[in-house]
């Protein structure tokens, strides 16, 4: 005790100096950036010299959510930190108000991104990140008459942790030359080293020029080029401003890659010897083309500057959805970067003498440039990020590339850093873990096996259903205070937070509230009272994606009105998701909705977080519930719906019609069309309810009614389940947990350097 009490005064010192006053009358402001400054000592000192490949991992999105935290937890400040403000009447959490949600990111691309920068740094592999420095981010959400509404998310302040430098890179789009600045941000590990996220921006990007909502001028280059992440490409403006970021990315990045690898000894020959560039999903795809034109600049000529790309370069496919699969007509590309055009045209030329399939091409006979080709062509790995996924993109989706280049495809499972999702924000999980295994799973998760141990452990078993109700009650507090919105902890509560798609199907688990409304009200009462949470926001332009919400939001009201019903059954949509969000409420979930339509959903991560933080999961044989599936055994999760091959073949043969299925099922139909019912638009719009009763009767593109049946059936029973034998319910709970340590993300990097980077080396 008297070594405790001596380090937590060694840190008291330690704040009083960084603070330049007694912490007991400083601000939560003034504590805040003398943590700040802590963080930046001590992650100094965990800099490390580079020796060999290095990793750059391009990426459009790195969604790190808040830091400060996190990083006390990887230095081994937390406790102490933690300890010291406690005894001077400060608390930590009320401290890290002071910090701006980053907003550099949006789902799960983003969320992945800065799991591996967190498991690289760990693993003390040199491996930092290139992306870009968003001023605004997507958008901030906000819901007014049951509709999403957007507002700029001005979340760059002076307590950004990502401070400029003088580098600056020069970058010429459509013929005007543009000077990228270097911001760098450092990424601790756990017990590990420090490596950096490098994010690139105009010194002119000028937030002022956003009108109302979100609105912008979106020719005006030079002041809106880096305001916000996947500008609205409903419009050919916003089509065009995509590839001006893109190309800006990986211009600057380009360049700083060599600069580095430079400074360090390399001739420009040897470039794979130094640098090991990961391209994640087709954002930054133009970094080919754009090294091979640098490349060329330093006198390597062109078949060279191929073979030396093709060796350094490595791409992940994190979808098989054609939005994801980028391709933009040609004339985008010779407006915005003439430069690249004709080298792209020579790698097409290049990449047709090696096959006669034409549907290989990189530049299709309609004048269309394929950027996934580009990449698969001239990268020496492309990777899935599920066994299912992998094996879709070998079977059909890539099929052509697979046969033309077998030895490029592997597959690497995404994992999550158990870190921040479990020691950051289960605080009393992780105690009651540490005290029955010890310490061993923060550095290596595999350890969270030992826990099976206590699969029949009453005591366990009880204590593990203690700390859910625990964070019931801090999501309930914190929804209360953030939303006035008052639920029910004794309820069982679900939980869909992810992008809001129609192939994430937040419309089926509508319909099933729907069906669950209906049936109270027809005197067919529930086994348990259901808390349904939702978090995700709808792309601007993505007009079905915000009709969803809609119905959502209406339903909510019906429910909230309905004193029969809502004493059975809550609706909470969370405004304006983010990480932040999600450290609430994964810890509080019972049951993770992971419904996606099979064959879509090439992994996700959400369905590790929950499973990592005692939730069962609801889901489709889709993604890496699959994977969750053959760990934990059928008896511990609930799987239902159509199989991918089924849904594949429907897609092939074309046969799906969803006004058959709509007639000729009457509880759907009643669901469906209490969209529209004099209840519904007491409360919602009528535009927006029909727009989606329409595509659900006449289009269902993403086939929810073939699945909705079974839905209901699996959800049921898990209600059932949980009301019936919480002690059993808790059992599979730990299951979950023990078997959820394959999903590091720790895992997956060191997979990833094994197979493909070899850093260091």
């Amino acid at each position: 005790m008297k070594g405790v009490a001596h380090m937590s005064e060694t840190m008291t010192n330690k704040l009083i100096e960084l603070c330049g006053k007694d912490i007991r009358t400083a601000s939560n402001a003034e504590l805040y950036h003398a943590l700040l400054k802590l963080v930046d000592e001590k992650s100094q000192e965990q800099v490390q010299n580079v020796t060999g490949r290095k990793l750059y991992y391009i990426s459009a999105e790195f969604l790190i959510g808040k830091l400060l935290s996190n990083n006390l937890i990887n230095l081994g400040l937390y406790d102490d930190v933690k300890e010291a403000l406690k005894e001077a009447g400060k608390s930590l959490a009320d401290i890290e108000e002071q910090e701006p949600e980053p907003s550099l990111g949006n789902g799960g691309l983003g969320r992945l991104a800065a799991c591996f920068l967190d498991s690289l740094a760990t693993l003390n592999l040199p491996g930092d990140g290139v992306g870009l420095r968003y001023h605004c981010g997507l958008f901030r959400q906000n819901f007014k008459n049951n509709v999403q509404n957007v507002t700029p998310d001005f979340w760059l302040t002076d307590s950004c942790a990502a401070k400029a430098t003088d580098t600056v890179f020069p970058v010429s789009l459509a013929g005007k030359e543009y000077s990228a600045r270097l911001y760098k941000l450092p990424v601790t590990g756990y017990e590990g080293r420090t490596n950096t996220l490098n994010l690139f921006d105009l010194d002119s990007v000028d937030e002022s020029v956003i009108g109302d909502g979100i609105s912008f001028d979106k020719k005006d280059i030079a002041r809106n080029l880096t305001l916000f992440l996947y500008p609205d490409d409903s419009d050919e403006d916003g089509r065009l401003l995509r590839i001006y970021q893109q190309y800006f990315m990986v211009s600057a990045g380009a360049q700083l890659v060599l600069e580095e690898c430079a400074a360090r000894g390399c001739n420009y020959h040897n470039l794979a010897d130094y640098a090991a560039i990961q391209i994640n999903d087709t954002h930054p795809s133009m970094v080919i083309p754009e090294l091979i034109r640098l490349l060329m600049l330093h006198d390597i000529d062109f078949e060279e500057a191929v073979q030396i790309v093709t060796d350094t370069c490595a791409y992940t496919n994190h979808t098989i959805l054609a939005e994801a699969l980028e391709k933009w007509p040609r004339h985008y590309l010779d407006t915005v970067v003439p430069q690249l055009m004709p080298i792209i045209e020579k790698l097409d030329a290049l990449a047709k003498s090696r096959t006669e399939d034409g549907s290989l091409a990189i530049i299709d006979q309609n004048q269309v440039v394929h950027m996934a080709h580009m990449d698969i062509h001239f990268s020496h790995s492309t990777n899935g990020v599920a066994t299912l996924h992998t094996q879709i993109l070998k079977e059909s989706e890539l099929a052509g590339f697979y046969h033309l280049y077998p030895e490029k495809f592997n597959n690497k499972t995404n994992g999550i850093t158990f870190r921040r999702w479990l020691l950051k924000c289960n605080p009393s999980l992780t105690n009651e873990i540490e005290s029955l295994i010890g310490n061993g799973f923060k550095k290596d998760a595999s350890e969270l096996k030992k826990l099976l141990a206590y699969t029949n452990d009453q005591n366990v078993l009880r204590k593990l259903s203690e700390i859910k109700k625990q964070n019931k009650e801090a999501l309930a507090a914190w929804l209360l205070h953030k939303q006035g919105i008052k639920v029910n902890t004794d309820a069982m509560f679900t939980i869909q937070s992810k992008r809001l798609h129609e192939y994430k199907r937040q419309q089926l688990n509508l319909l099933f509230l729907i069906h669950q409304y209906l049936e109270i009200k027809a005197g067919h009462i529930p086994s348990v009272p259901l808390v349904s949470i939702f978090g995700a926001k709808a792309a601007p332009a993505y007009i079905i994606a915000k009709d969803i919400i809609h119905g959502l939001l209406t339903l909510s009201q019906v429910i909230e009105n309905d004193p029969e019903v809502s004493k059975w059954m809550q609706l909470v949509f969370v405004e304006n998701y983010n990480v932040s969000a999600a450290e609430m409420m994964i810890p509080a979930c019972d049951l993770s909705e992971q419904i996606s339509l099979a064959s879509k959903e090439a992994s996700g991560t959400g369905n590790m977080k929950f499973m990592l933080n005692g939730a069962l999961t609801l889901g489709t044989m889709d993604g890496a519930n699959v994977e969750i599936s053959e760990a934990v055994g059928n008896d511990n999760i609930y799987i239902f719906g159509q199989s991918s091959k089924q849904v594949i073949h429907r897609y092939a043969v074309g046969d799906y019609c969803a006004k058959d299925w709509y007639e000729a099922d009457p509880n759907l139909r009643r669901a469906i069309d209490f969209l529209t019912s004099e209840k519904m638009l007491s409360f919602g719009d009528e535009e927006h309810l029909k727009r989606l009763q329409n595509e659900l009767i006449w289009k269902d593109w993403f086939q929810t009614l073939p699945d909705f049946n079974a839905y209901v059936v699996r959800k049921q029973q898990a209600m059932a389940d949980y009301a019936a034998d919480q002690e059993n319910w808790s059992r599979r709970t730990l299951i979950n947990i023990a078997q959820a340590g394959f999903f590091s993300s720790d895992r997956t990097i060191k997979e990833y350097d094994n197979d493909i980077w070899h850093l260091g080396k």
